[in-house]
């Protein structure tokens, strides 16, 4: 008899039950029911094993033989054949994952720097946008230059602060998907740059209402609405829109008003809350406030939680103007540029701003807030109509 290739593909089939050599340690080992599955016997490291090459008939007599001889080989070259498939399907299987899944986990494990854990959907929203509709089913081994140049093309000169905050996303996540072992090209963004050159278009800065015409637009706030309320309160304290609108009645002790270090934008220091000192006018403000207010939350929405970010923008727009209420934060820093001698960082403190590196932060412990009292009260006297005089710092004092 043959020592090796003793079977045939007909004679396979008519085969009964039992183990049935082909040769050379390849056996069809055949059931009741017709069905089998094939099986090399191999001696490695001095020890016999074997090893499956597949389920019969699904795999050929033709097929099972060159499986064998590649397993074969693999022996004569002193490796474990059963090892270096399984890590051959491990490797397969990390380089499949898609750019939907792996960015999704790069979001979850960037949750904590973000502000309100990314809630708003600020952070994933130029993937989830322009980027993962196009690329979010392709293996993220498989991304390259060309990739992210089509998928980015149609947006990169017409938006281009979004098509930036959307490269640098996925820049993020490729870094993410090499830190979990994948096979990525970590230059691919940047060789994207390079193929679809600078930008033409160059962002724009929030058009804000000059200093000199915020009383006339305060006065017009008289309905005490809670938009209205929402509005006064954003044009005296000069902060942004999502620490307003999420203003809560435990957030106020007296006299100030305390933000949570994660909502305020560039603070990630669990000690950096911000306190934003509270004027006469402010306070009626928030009295008046308490009124609207659901569940502590002073400006709460129609429906459920509070007003959106787009709710008090609706209504300048509504008016015809083309100022936005983020810029209320431009018209306050010009004020204090033209008709006060503030410091550079008190200037910069009253928006929040971070100021100085991190070892000048370390030494100097003040957040200047009675002299933004003083400052503040001065605004609040421009903006509501009084008089308004210029404000001289001397020696840190208003």
């Amino acid at each position: 008899m043959r020592a090796t290739n003793r079977l045939s593909a007909k004679g396979a089939v008519s085969l009964g039950p039992g183990k049935h050599a082909d040769g050379a340690g390849l056996w069809l080992v055949k059931d009741e029911g017709g069905r089998g599955k094939w099986v090399l016997r191999v001696t490695i490291y001095g020890k016999r094993r074997e090893m499956g090459l597949g389920a019969f008939p699904a795999v050929s007599l033709a097929e099972a033989r060159k499986n064998a001889d590649v397993a074969r080989s693999i022996v004569r070259a002193g490796l474990d054949p059963i090892k270096v498939r399984e890590n051959a399907k491990r490797e397969a299987a990390r380089n499949l994952h898609i750019l939907n899944d792996i960015a999704l986990d790069c979001f979850e494990t960037r949750k904590a720097e973000l502000k309100g854990d990314g809630v708003a959907g600020r952070w994933f929203s130029p993937l989830e946008i322009h980027v993962l509709p196009k690329l979010g089913k392709m293996p993220v081994a498989e991304i390259d230059q060309t990739d992210i140049r089509d998928c980015l093309k149609p947006i990169w000169h017409e938006k281009a602060e979004t098509a930036r905050k959307a490269m640098n996303r996925l820049s993020l996540c490729l870094k993410h998907a090499a830190a979990l072992g994948l096979q990525v090209d970590l230059q691919a963004t940047e060789k994207a740059r390079a193929l679809l050159g600078k930008p033409r278009h160059k962002p724009e800065n929030i058009p804000a209402l000059p200093w000199q015409y915020v009383p006339e637009f305060y006065s017009s706030l008289n309905e005490g609405t809670v938009t209205h309320l929402a509005l006064r309160l954003l044009i005296l304290t000069g902060v942004r829109s999502n620490p307003l609108r999420f203003i809560h009645e435990n957030q106020i002790d007296g006299d100030v008003w305390t933000v949570p270090a994660e909502a305020m934008k560039g603070r990630r220091d669990a000690t950096a809350d911000f306190r934003v000192p509270l004027v006469q006018e402010t306070l009626a403000i928030i009295e008046e406030a308490r009124a609207h207010s659901r569940d502590g939350f002073m400006f709460p929405s129609v429906r459920k939680g509070v007003i959106s970010d787009a709710t008090m923008a609706r209504l300048m727009e509504r008016r015809g103007m083309t100022e936005r209420p983020h810029g209320f934060r431009s018209s306050l820093r010009d004020w204090l540029a033209e008709t006060t001698d503030a410091p550079h960082d008190v200037a910069e403190t009253m928006l929040g701003h971070v100021v100085g590196g991190t070892v000048e932060r370390a030494y100097r412990r003040t957040d200047f807030l009675e002299q933004r009292r003083a400052l503040l009260a001065r605004w609040t006297q421009h903006v509501t109509g009084q008089k308004g005089a210029v404000v001289k710092m001397v020696g840190g004092q208003a």
